[in-house]
C-alpha cells in the first residue's frame, strides 16, 4: 500500500555568508542580501522520503515550503530528485513569521491536503536553529511525533519504526501513522538530481511564475499537468491572519552577527599521560571546562 508522505521544506539564507545587511530595521531577516539555498537537513528529510518511496509501491512525495515566489526553487529541487509534487505558501501575510505562526500556517495547509500518512521535515533549519516548527506542527494537528530520526526502517500495518539518533546513543522507537518525524543532518544526504527528472520539470512552475512566461510555456503546462507547482495564499487555507506575520509572532530578533572564532594562540602537544594531564588542569584551571 502505498503512502502519502510531505515533506516539509524551507528555503534559508546562506548563514555561511552574513554581511552587514542581513538584518532590516524592524528585526526581520533580510533575505534579499543573501543568496538561497535548500536547507541542508531538510535534504536529508527529503532522502527518507524517497527512500519510502521506492520501498512502497504508488507512494507519493510532496514538497510543502512557505516563503516568498522563489522559494518555488526548492520545490524544482524536489522534483529533479525525485518528489511527485509541490505546494508553495506564499503571501505578503506571512511575511517575519517566527516558528509559531509558520507552524500555523503549515498546519492550516496539510489539513487542506487530502489523506496524510506521514510529514517528514528536517530538525532545524540554519537561519533560526530552534528546532521547533516540526513539533510545533505535530501538536497542531495533533499526531505522534519521532524527533531526531536517522532512518525510517519500515512504515508498515499503520505502524512506523524509526531509528534515533541521540547524544549517548542510538534508539528503536515505534509510532501510529499518521505521524510527524524531523531528521537529523546524521542521516544519508539526499540523492543528487537526476537528469531525466531535470528536463522532465524544468519548465515547472507556480501560476504567478507563468505570468511572466510566453504563450507557448503556458500551453506546455496545460498539456502537462505535473509542472504546475499549487500556490496557496491565506484565504486558500482558510487561516486566521492575526495567527499570521509579524502580529502572530511572538519572537522577535534584535541582532544578527557573523562571528568568527580565530586561534591566537596555539599549542602543540604530544601523546604522552604527562602534557595530556597538564592540560587538563590548565583548562580546569582557567574554567574552560569543570
Amino acid at each position: 500500500m502505498g503512502l502519502n508522505i510531505i515533506v516539509l521544506a524551507k528555503q534559508v539564507p546562506d548563514t555561511r555568508n552574513v554581511g552587514k545587511d542581513a538584518m532590516k530595521a524592524d528585526g526581520t531577516v533580510n533575505r534579499a542580501a543573501l543568496s538561497a539555498i535548500f536547507n541542508p537537513e531538510d535534504l536529508n528529510a527529503l532522502e527518507q522520503a524517497l527512500s519510502l518511496k521506492s520501498r512502497y509501491k504508488d507512494s507519493e512525495v510532496t514538497i510543502l515550503t512557505m516563503g516568498p515566489g522563489r522559494a518555488a526553487d526548492i520545490i524544482r529541487e524536489g522534483f529533479y530528485r525525485g518528489a511527485d509534487k509541490g505546494y508553495l505558501l506564499t503571501d505578503r501575510a506571512f511575511a517575519g513569521s517566527d516558528t509559531l505562526a509558520t507552524s500555523y500556517a503549515i498546519s492550516r495547509a496539510i489539513m487542506k491536503m487530502k489523506k496524510v500518512d506521514l510529514i517528514i521535515a528536517g530538525r532545524q533549519a540554519i537561519d533560526g536553529d530552534t528546532a521547533q516548527v516540526g513539533p510545533q506542527v505535530a501538536e497542531k494537528l495533533g499526531l505522534p511525533q519521532v524527533t531526531y530520526a536517522e532512518e525510517v526502517l519500515s512504515a508498515e500495518k499503520n505502524k512506523i519504526v524509526v531509528k534515533r539518533r541521540l547524544e549517548r546513543g542510538v534508539e528503536t522507537v515505534e509510532a501510529p501513522l499518521p505521524a510527524v518525524i524531523t531528521v537529523n543532518s546524521s542521516a544519508p544526504a539526499c540523492r543528487p538530481r537526476n537528469a531525466k527528472l531535470v528536463m522532465k520539470f524544468k519548465h515547472a512552475k507556480t501560476i504567478t511564475e507563468r505570468q511572466n512566461q510566453s504563450e507557448d510555456y503556458i500551453d506546455l503546462t496545460a498539456d502537462r499537468p505535473y509542472l504546475n507547482i499549487e500556490e496557496w495564499s491565506v484565504n486558500d487555507i482558510d487561516a486566521d491572519t492575526e495567527w499570521l506575520g509579524l502580529s502572530g509572532s511572538p519572537t522577535k530578533v534584535k541582532k544578527i552577527e557573523n562571528v568568527v572564532f580565530q586561534a591566537k594562540e596555539a599549542k602543540l602537544l604530544s601523546a604522552t599521560d604527562k602534557e595530556m594531564d597538564e592540560l587538563m588542569k590548565e583548562l580546569i584551571a582557567n574554567h574552560t571546562i569543570g
